[in-house]
């Protein structure tokens, strides 16, 4: 590794930090007759010291240039610390004879999982808890800061009870890898279980009987592929694998329907999927397919009981009358033949069907239409259905949705309301009387006033003539005034982040954000563009923004930006672009496509060098990706439209914004080295002196550091970084 004298940043200590310049070492990539040099592959060596002495000299050089804004980081690390109620609870949901519910403790960085007794059996009102004050019967299941203790990283992965409420299986991930290790408690004594099993994914499902666990393991791809049975009390080398799934494009997971009267083990593709079916009191009997798979067909299947007899509702979106159901439709079918199936709701354009959940006596229908995600109650009579009706929220932009409801039977429905300027709302919905019983506000201290914000919707207009949804948050008063009380200064573009993510069909919702007020009380604009390749407006949406129309992903983002600043939002000087793992995949190729359009790019573990590990099916998680991508091995047409956007191999000799890079040296999603060699080639390549940074987390896994306190020191750190950049560092 050289060091580049032309740049270079003065520590604290007066010390000069230079830019890190990485060696090149030419290695050559073929394909469909097309040579590619890849001069910093080398650094993918994750064991080789000078591959880690190469991401320190890299986060030495970022401390170094970022130390000026110490005082702005620690300011913003307070904000967020004094706007949260440290010490807290959730409110707590009923299973069984227990209220459970978790805690957080003011100077601890995890929660602590906690139970009390019910009252009387028909008493559905739960109790209403003071923070930091004891609780009569209070049991603690699991203090995540006890078994955090010692380690740099800690992450929750299983937390599932027993049906009887005696036993708990949990698993634990102290190095940032996603492999868990699972073990057990007795919760009746408070005695942990000598069954303990190392290398698992995070998810646990119990037998009804309590008798048997079933867990996932994963091969060498960090993909689930395979089911184990556990009985409690033997050893890990008697565990049973239930199902193997050799088919690389394939995720298995383990679940259990919401009666718990059915396991039920998924087998999916990002278009394809397959269920197996086994009775959960018969927990050693035979799987049984649903509906073998069929390419480009997805289901989810649900157990409720219609007039009295078992069914499963079916979301499909298999050809119906000769179209196919891209939004999905529900049916009914007997458990004992799936493919018999009613229609219950059919298609439509605009509304995208997600979700069924089923009760003893109604079913709840999760859906999204105009970019908003929506919730129907409908219930069940003694012979069938009764009138399905759409649960208001009264907002403009809102998520809302089924919080957690683990009883077959129960009178109500707790849901979770929030929005951009909304902090989350817990409701009990009481389907008889349509009432929202209010049971929580997240508290916002410090004089939050929701009044004092603003939220809407705009809508850019792409080039193939597409409407793109932008959601646009800010205070009403544009922030602090400056002191010269400049009324004109209220009209004037402001300095803006707009954020986009665009892939496997996530929608970006509206959401609530304690850290995001640091941002938007300094005069700064949040914005959200909801490009294609998300789900926001259907599965069409999501369709005409992957494999080979991905580019119109990253041009909606342009057109979004293109639009704020042609509005007079906010101008191309002072707008950041923020994108994380496949989302930093877009603004990556933003920067290459619209440099002008933006003052900054922020990266999180960005999906920066997609082609060459999409060729590559021995790292984790490729061949799974192909359905999304497209196989660029066999295709080469794939092969040459990824080439065409990829971050990596497109930079140019040109003058890019500031660009902020945070990566984590264990993430198994996606790899550090992606973004570390697009900072490398970015250094040796780009023109100008516009700031270029990369900061690795060195124990840490795709979702950062963990811990709520380190969390926010990294927010601080990032928002510290984008106020720089646009100029608001002082406020």
């Amino acid at each position: 590794m050289a060091l580049d004298s032309g740049s270079a940043a003065n520590s604290d200590s007066g010390a000069t930090v230079t830019a890190p310049i990485a060696k090149t070492v030419p290695t050559e990539r073929a394909h469909h007759g097309d040579v590619f040099i890849d001069e910093y592959e080398w650094l993918r060596d994750k064991e080789s010291p000078e591959v880690i002495s190469y991401l320190e000299a890299e986060n030495a050089y970022t401390e170094a240039q970022t130390e000026h804004l110490a005082p702005v980081r620690e300011k913003i690390f307070d904000e967020i610390k004094s706007r949260t109620q440290e010490t807290d609870l959730s409110v707590p949901t009923r299973m069984g004879d227990w209220w459970y519910y978790s805690r957080s403790f003011e100077g601890k960085q995890y929660g602590v999982h906690c139970r009390c007794p019910i009252g009387a059996p028909d008493d559905w009102t739960p109790p209403q808890l003071e923070a930091g004050a004891e609780v009569p019967g209070e049991q603690v299941l699991l203090d995540s800061n006890e078994l955090a203790e010692g380690h740099d990283f800690f992450a929750l992965g299983a937390f599932s009870l027993s049906h009887a409420g005696d036993l708990l299986a949990y698993s634990v991930d102290t190095v940032g890898d996603e492999r868990y290790a699972l073990r057990f408690k007795n919760l009746e004594t408070g005695e942990p279980l000598a069954d303990e099993i190392p290398g698992t994914a995070p998810g646990a499902t119990w037998s009804l009987d309590g008798t048997h666990v079933f867990y996932q393991t994963v091969d060498e791809s960090w993909r689930p592929d395979t089911v184990w049975r556990h009985r409690l009390g033997t050893v890990q080398d008697a565990d049973v694998k239930v199902f193997h799934e050799p088919d690389e494009r394939y995720w298995v997971s383990i679940g259990a329907t919401r009666s718990e009267k059915y396991l039920v083990v998924w087998v999916g593709s990002k278009i394809t999927t397959e269920g197996w079916i086994l009775e959960s009191d018969n927990p050693e009997g035979e799987f049984r397919v649903l509906m073998p798979r069929r390419d480009g067909v997805e289901y989810s299947a649900e157990h409720a009981v219609i007039g009295g007899e078992d069914r499963l509702l079916i979301l499909h979106n298999d050809v119906v009358d000769g179209v196919k159901a891209e939004n999905f439709v529900l049916t009914e079918a007997p458990v004992a033949d799936p493919e018999n199936q009613t229609i219950l709701i059919g298609h439509r354009d605009d509304v995208r069907l997600e979700d069924i959940d089923a009760f003893s006596d109604k079913l709840v229908l999760s859906y999204r239409r105009d970019a908003l995600p929506r919730v129907a109650m409908w219930p069940l009579t003694s012979d069938g259905y009764g009138e399905l009706k759409e649960i208001p929220f009264g907002l403009e932009l809102f998520s809302a949705g089924l919080g957690s409801n683990p009883e077959w039977e129960q009178p109500t429905l707790r849901m979770g309301v929030t929005s951009f300027i909304t902090p989350t709302r817990v409701f009990d919905y009481v389907p008889e009387t349509g009432e929202m019983l209010l049971r929580k506000e997240q508290p916002v201290l410090g004089g939050f006033d929701a009044g004092e914000y603003e939220q809407h919707r705009d809508w850019a207009v792409a080039a193939d003539g597409t409407r793109i949804p932008i959601s646009i948050v800010k205070r009403k008063d544009d922030g602090r005034r400056a002191e010269s009380d400049d009324r004109s200064a209220s009209s004037a573009p402001k300095p803006l982040l707009l954020y986009g993510y665009g892939s496997y069909e996530a929608s970006i919702d509206p959401g609530f954000s304690v850290a995001r007020l640091s941002l938007l009380d300094r005069g700064m604009v949040f914005a959200v563009a909801h490009v294609r390749g998300g789900g926001e407006m259907g599965r069409l949406w999501y369709e005409h923004g992957k494999t080979l129309t991905k580019k119109n992903t990253f041009t909606d983002f342009v057109s979004c930006a293109q639009h704020l600043v042609d509005t007079g939002v906010t101008s191309a000087d002072r707008m950041i672009a923020d994108g994380g793992s496949a989302g930093g995949l877009l603004v990556g190729a933003v920067a290459n496509l619209a440099p002008e359009l933006f003052a900054g790019i922020l990266a999180n573990v960005p999906f920066v060098d997609p082609l060459t590990s999409i060729l590559d099916p021995s790292l984790p998680l490729t061949v799974i990706e192909w359905d999304e991508w497209g196989n660029p091995l066999e295709d080469k047409e794939v092969y040459e439209y990824m080439k065409s956007y990829s971050p990596y191999e497109n930079l140019a000799a040109v003058n890019y914004p500031a660009i902020l890079s945070i990566t984590s040296l264990n993430d198994t999603r996606v790899l550090y080295v992606e973004p570390a060699k697009w900072v490398a080639k970015l250094r040796a390549t780009k023109k100008g002196d516009s700031q270029l940074l990369l900061k690795t987390e060195m124990s840490a896994g795709h979702g950062g550091v963990s811990g709520r306190y380190e969390k926010w020191k990294e927010v601080a750190f990032e928002f510290a970084w984008v106020l720089d950049t646009v100029g608001l560092a002082d406020r």
